[in-house]
Order: structure tokens, then C-alpha cells, then sequence
């Protein structure tokens, strides 16, 4: 069941179980939790179901196989299917900005409406339990030229295309580091886009190291196959130990200089080279979205590539009694591991809540699965960890954080003449992360520079808001008007 803003829900009592996210996670949890014989709300952003993954193109477009940009849809289509057939109150266009935990134990789901979130009426969920899978968000590194029109995320081209069936340019140069950039390249090129290159700034040779995880990870090694084949199809050459070191280009891009890099990321002198191009698809792996669950204090762990992601128990529970977690938010591993962990998670939900032994042998083969996928996670986590020479790509006039224009060579300022330690003072000495994204872009890159060379500390991520709230959502709550059911009159 699909509860727009604007409809009334069925049930206003609290629900068992809250879900914040409709990707794989979050709908595996769902519709695992619902056939269990829990009452469940799911919230999610989008007008869709199936997240950045399985992100698809709205109807009205008129796709005819939206799959054929997919991989695995079987999966993604299956539980959509059991979505639709159950009694899940699916809240679509619902932003989730703060979790909180009553003194009964329930907790309370504030979100705000609309595509955008700027619905006039605030919403308010109730559960006893809370599920998150709000997946992850891509890690960028800058360099000279990286604001100009034309460059855009390596999964926000993947989004474009999926979504909006649309390429971000004809001729697309795909860089960055991780096996993203492999299903990126051959989905633009499948779609008629010149991809002259594929740079990496990683290399492969560290899976070797860890053959166990390759061997009980065979679809892994099948995925990868099946991108290279589609490269190799259409001719697209990969560089690896390889970067886009600057963008050309005066009104939009116009060209890239692509630099050989060193084990530290350094780029080698004398390796630069041009390559002409009207498109830049750039990321450097993602980044858990886990700030609902740290603002409420949950644990978090170091991961291989220097991120955090939540600190979770043998059955994705936090370190909050009665929040759980599933999918990127644990550490970014993929779809079937995300859905893994819903349907786990979700299964400790229903054995918490109906007083049974959460021991049974799916949970048992659900766990061994999740842990043989999450090992290969944290080896591809520490194949393509960014190398601390890759802050030698930066001119002291290159934007580090685009939304206050704060360059690097103030940041540097800040850190060697300041006394800066840390992204936070950096933070109040230049505004570096204070614009819209909240340090989402330049979260990685301040830290970075703030620690001169040593170990970066990862952002905190603790925010008292996940997204964008309007004053009167917020006077509206201490009014009590706030409507405990979203759209009821």
C-alpha cells in the first residue's frame, strides 16, 4: 500500500517497525519484516522504490525495458512484487530529518514531504522499533577545473541515464577509483556514449591478496567479467595507477589531462596527457549516510578506505537498543549483500518484538552469507582507499568546498598558520563545509588537509537535522500541530 502525502493513512497507531530507505536494503527489510506479521511503515525520498541502485525512469517517459540498464533486476523486480502484495504503508516523497527515542522506548520519524522536501505539512511516524538503510552518498576529490559544467559525479551519470535517459555529454571520460566506475563506463557506452577512457586510480592486484574472499564471492568476479566484456565490446581502455589530475575548459569541459600515479597517488612527472572530451564522470568510491544514527550517539568503525560506517552486532543491530541498520549505512559492499542484511535485520525485528529465539536456520544461512560478503566489501574497501598523495593534484586557487568557494590554498592557511588541527576548526576558520551539502562534498578533502599528511579523521557526520527543515516545520512541533499521520485530514 502507497500513502502519498496527500492520502490519508490506514493505521494511526505506532507501527512495528519504521523503515527509512526504499532501496535493497530497506525494501528487503520491509517486505521480509510485513510476511512475518509486523505492521510496517517504509519511508523513502524518492517517488520510487529501489534507491540509487535500481534507480529507474519515471513512466511517463515511456521506457520499454528500463531493465536493460540494470544489473540483476530479477532481484530488484521480485521485491517490488512482494512490496506490492503485502501490507507495507509505503510513504513516498518522504525526507526523514531526525529519529527520536520516547521515554516508552517507541520512537518517533520526523520527515518533511514533497519531491523536494518542502511540503507545508511536516510528517510524524511511530514505531517500536527502527530500521535504517539510507545507503550512501559518492566521495569526491578535487582538482583544478573539477566545478566546471560537464563534470559530474560517476553515479550521478549512472543517474542521469537510468532515470532520466539522458547522457551528461557524447564523449565521457569515467574516472576516479572503485568497481563503480567499471558499471558506469559500460552502461554510458552501451548507451551510445564515446567513453575514451576509464582511469583508475587504484589498482587490482590487492583482491589478489586476498584470494578466500574472491573464491566465496564467485558473482563478484562474474559482475566484473561481465563489465570488462562490455569495455572490451566498445573499445573503451582502461588506465589504472592512473587520474584526471585537471579539467580543461572554458564554458564546459573540453578536455582532461590524465597523470600516472605513484603508490602514494602522487602524480609521476612527465605522465601527463590530454585527452579531449565534453564530459567528466569522476568519483572516488561512496560514503555510508549514516547521520540519523550518530546524531543519536550509535558506535561507529573505521573502514578499510578511511570512511565510518555504524558499528553493527551478528544481527544489524546498533549500538541504540532497538535501531538497526542494513546496507551501505554498515559499509559499502553492494545489492545483495544490502539485501541480505534487510532481510536479516529484519528477522531479528520480528523475533525481538514477538518474543521469539532470533536463531533459526535462515538467520543462521543469512548471517554466514553476510559475513562471506561483507570480507569481500572490506577488501575492495582497502583495494581503492585514496593514497595520501593525491592532495598534490591541488593549485592553492582550486575550490575545495564549491558551496563557499573556499579554496585550498586557504585551507592550507588555516592549517599551517592558523594552528588548525582538524576539519571542525577549519570548518569556523574558512566556512569550508557550511554551505548546502553540509560538508558532503568536502567533508573528505578538509579532513584530509587538516591533517597535513597523517591520518585523517573521518567526519563525524553528527548533524541535528539529515536534511533541509523550514523554520515552520519546526514552530509547528512545539505548537503540537504536526499531524501524527501523514495527509490526515
Amino acid at each position: 500500500m502507497t500513502a502519498s502525502p496527500s492520502e490519508p493513512r490506514a493505521r494511526r497507531e505506532p507501527y512495528d517497525l519504521a523503515v527509512v530507505g526504499a532501496g535493497s536494503a530497506g525494501l528487503a527489510g520491509a517486505v521480509t519484516a510485513a510476511e512475518l506479521g509486523l505492521a510496517v511503515a517504509l519511508l523513502d525520498t524518492s517517488a520510487q522504490t529501489g534507491g540509487q541502485f535500481y534507480r529507474h525512469p519515471a513512466p511517463a517517459l515511456g521506457a520499454v525495458r528500463p531493465e536493460a540498464l540494470h544489473h540483476d533486476w530479477s532481484a530488484y523486480s521480485d521485491l517490488r512484487g512482494r512490496l506490492a502484495a503485502s501490507d507495507v504503508t509505503h510513504l513516498a516523497g518522504h525526507h526523514v530529518w531526525s529519529t527520536v527515542r520516547e521515554d516508552d522506548g517507541t520512537w518517533t520519524v520526523h520527515a518533511v514531504t514533497g519531491a523536494d522536501g518542502t511540503s507545508e505539512r511536516p510528517a510524524l511516524i511511530r514505531a517500536r522499533a527502527l530500521l535504517l538503510a539510507t545507503g550512501a552518498y559518492e566521495r569526491q576529490l578535487p582538482f583544478p577545473g573539477w566545478t566546471l559544467p560537464g563534470v559530474v559525479g560517476a553515479g550521478g551519470a549512472q543517474a542521469m541515464l537510468k532515470s532520466g535517459l539522458v547522457l551528461p555529454g557524447r564523449r565521457i571520460v569515467v574516472a576516479g577509483s572503485g568497481p563503480l566506475l567499471l558499471a558506469v563506463a559500460s552502461s554510458l557506452a552501451a548507451a551510445g556514449a564515446q567513453v575514451p577512457a576509464v582511469v583508475e586510480a587504484a589498482g587490482y592486484l590487492r583482491y589478489a591478496r586476498s584470494p578466500r574472499a574472491l573464491l566465496a564471492n564467485p558473482a563478484k568476479a562474474a559482475e566484473a567479467l561481465l563489465h570488462g566484456t562490455a569495455l572490451l565490446r566498445h573499445r573503451v581502455p582502461v588506465r589504472l595507477r592512473s587520474a584526471v589530475t585537471e579539467v580543461h575548459g572554458t564554458d564546459r569541459v573540453e578536455a582532461v589531462t590524465v597523470s600516472r600515479l605513484d603508490a602514494d597517488w602522487r602524480p609521476v612527472p612527465g605522465t601527463a596527457r590530454r585527452i579531449a572530451c565534453d564530459a567528466l564522470a569522476v568519483g572516488h568510491g561512496l560514503v555510508p549516510q549514516i547521520e540519523l544514527a550518530t546524531t543519536l550517539g550509535c558506535a561507529t568503525r573505521r573502514l578499510p578506505d578511511g570512511t565510518l560506517g555504524l558499528a553493527l552486532d551478528d544481527l544489524q543491530e546498533t549500538s541504540e537498543p532497538g535501531l538497526w541498520a542494513a546496507g551501505e549505512t554498515g559499509g559499502v559492499g553492494g545489492a545483495g549483500l544490502a539485501r541480505t542484511e534487510g532481510e536479516l535485520a529484519a528477522r531479528a525485528v520480528a523475533a525481538r518484538l514477538l518474543g521469539r529465539r532470533a536463531g533459526d536456520g535462515r538467520i543462521a544461512e543469512l548471517r554466514r552469507r553476510r559475513d562471506r560478503m561483507r570480507a569481500f566489501a572490506d577488501v575492495m574497501s582497502a583495494a581503492h582507499a585514496p593514497g595520501p598523495g593525491w592532495q598534490d593534484w591541488l593549485s592553492d586557487d582550486t575550490d575545495v568546498c564549491r558551496c563557499e568557494e573556499v579554496g585550498a590554498g586557504r585551507i592550507r592557511e588555516a592549517v599551517a598558520e592558523l594552528g588548525a588541527r582538524d576539519a571542525r576548526t577549519v570548518k569556523l576558520l574558512t566556512r569550508a563545509g557550511m554551505g548546502w551539502c553540509q560538508g558532503r562534498m568536502c567533508g573528505t578533502a578538509v579532513a584530509c588537509l587538516a591533517a597535513r599528511g597523517g591520518t585523517a579523521e573521518p567526519p563525524a557526520e553528527r548533524r541535528p537535522f539529515a536534511v533541509p527543515v523550514r523554520l515552520s516545520t519546526l514552530a509547528s512541533l512545539d505548537e503540537g500541530a504536526a499531524d501524527p499521520s501523514p495527509g490526515a485530514p
